[in-house]
């Protein structure tokens, strides 16, 4: 055996003490910890993933079941625009939806389809709504360049607006009045409210604030005064003639009566949308219940004690009777809308005579309207606003104006087209 010499170092083999060989252990323990720590968030991220991509299917077909449904009331409602409300649940490959059509409320239906797959929601609403044409009323009376006369006890409770002169014996309006136009004038009436117009003449009373443009007569009583320069503006009768067009198309598309049609006394009749050819006569104590746009190319008479009434389900839009001819309601008629709040009766005449719309004594009222013609309200008639290029009103006619017509939603009738103006996710 070779000796080591002196400075040479032996080889040395170094066994782990106790102490080192458990921290060895704490370190493994350790290692074995954070790899099991990365396995279970691996494992639960795995897992939510899962559960996200089966809970996005789940999602996209109670979506899907939910357009069923939808498409699935819209179909009904094609067949029966004017069905009952129905509330009831369709099945699509194992998912359900709830679906409810309510009752046509402001000419519209607001359905809803909720969707439900393993208790996963969506939910649609599809707004279903009747054609309808609005028309602001904004004043108790609106007058063309035709301009108003207000006799004795006449009485007009809200808003004037005249193209033309304002006079009269002694009628009253509650509100204000505007006057448009250089050299037109308020005379002979009591305007309660405040009033502008070129000029004032006496004998008439202005409560308020009378605004006169420069240059005009000022010879009235009023409660202050102030000038302007410029001239008032006019304004447009607001039924366009398309609109009107548009009606006539639409009675037009019902059917047409050629020549006259008659309802005898006392007889109760459902007519609309129709084109009458000839003339239109409701006889004594007869009833017309209008279930769509009438359009008569002739003259229209409602005689003695007649009822003219919307159909009620009109709900709570308003209805059209409109004559190229004239338009004559006599003594006792009744004029009405369907029986809901913000439904009312527009009688309409195309006619240029002075009495394109004439209402006799004690008649009851609707919206009177003329575009190119005049409106006659005899003693003690009541109406709930008059728009005409010219309008009279005789002792103690009453125009009392509802706030509910300033912006009124017009239909062909409940037969009339409908279309979905909404559909979204709620």
């Amino acid at each position: 055996m070779k000796n080591l010499s002196n400075n040479q170092t032996p080889l040395k083999i170094k066994f782990l003490t106790g102490q080192e060989g458990y921290v060895v252990s704490i370190i493994v323990f350790f290692i074995l910890i954070i790899m099991l720590s990365i396995a279970i968030s691996m494992s639960s991220l795995i897992a939510y993933r899962q559960k996200i991509s089966t809970n996005s299917v789940k999602s996209t077909q109670s979506y899907y079941t939910a357009e069923s449904g939808a498409e699935d009331a819209l179909l009904r409602l094609s067949n029966n625009p004017n069905m009952s409300p129905l509330s009831y649940s369709l099945s699509v490959s194992g998912t359900t939806t709830n679906i409810v059509i309510p009752s046509i409320i402001g000419g519209a239906r607001a359905i809803t389809s909720d969707g439900n797959t393993n208790n996963i929601n969506r939910k649609l609403q599809v707004v279903y709504s009747i054609d309808t044409q609005g028309v602001g009323f904004y004043y108790g009376a609106q007058v063309g360049d035709g301009g108003l006369t207000m006799n004795n006890g006449s009485r007009i409770v809200g808003n004037v607006f005249s193209n033309g002169n304002i006079s009269g014996g002694a009628g009253t309006v509650t509100k204000d009045v505007i006057v448009a136009g250089n050299g037109h004038s308020i005379k002979d009436i009591t305007v309660e409210g405040d009033a502008l117009s070129y000029s004032c003449l006496s004998p008439a009373v202005i409560v308020g604030v009378l605004t006169h443009v420069t240059g005009g007569t000022v010879t009235c009583t009023y409660g202050s005064i102030s000038t302007q320069s410029n001239e008032i503006s006019s304004q447009p009768l607001p039924i366009s003639q398309a609109q009107i067009d548009g009606w006539k198309s639409d009675a037009a598309a019902g059917g047409i009566v050629t020549g006259n049609y008659t309802i005898a006394n006392n007889e109760t009749q459902s007519l609309g949308p129709v084109k009458i050819t000839g003339s239109l006569v409701v006889s004594n104590g007869a009833t017309l219940i209008v279930t769509g746009t009438i359009h008569v190319v002739g003259n229209i008479v409602f005689d003695n004690g007649s009822t003219i009434k919307l159909h009620s389900s009109y709900g709570t839009l308003s209805g059209i009777i409109l004559s190229d001819g004239n338009i004559e309601v006599k003594n006792n008629s009744t004029l009405l809308g369907s029986g809901q709040s913000g439904s009312y009766l527009l009688l309409l005449s195309t006619s240029s005579s002075d009495t394109a719309i004439l209402i006799d004594n004690n008649a009851t009222g609707a919206i009177f309207y003329t575009s190119a013609g005049g409106i006659e309200l005899k003693n003690n008639i009541s109406a709930i606003e008059v728009t005409g290029y010219k309008v009279k009103l005789d002792n103690n006619a009453v125009v009392q104006y509802e706030s509910g017509i300033a912006n009124l939603l017009f239909t062909s009738g409940p037969s009339a087209g409908w279309k979905v103006t909404s559909w979204e996710e709620k």
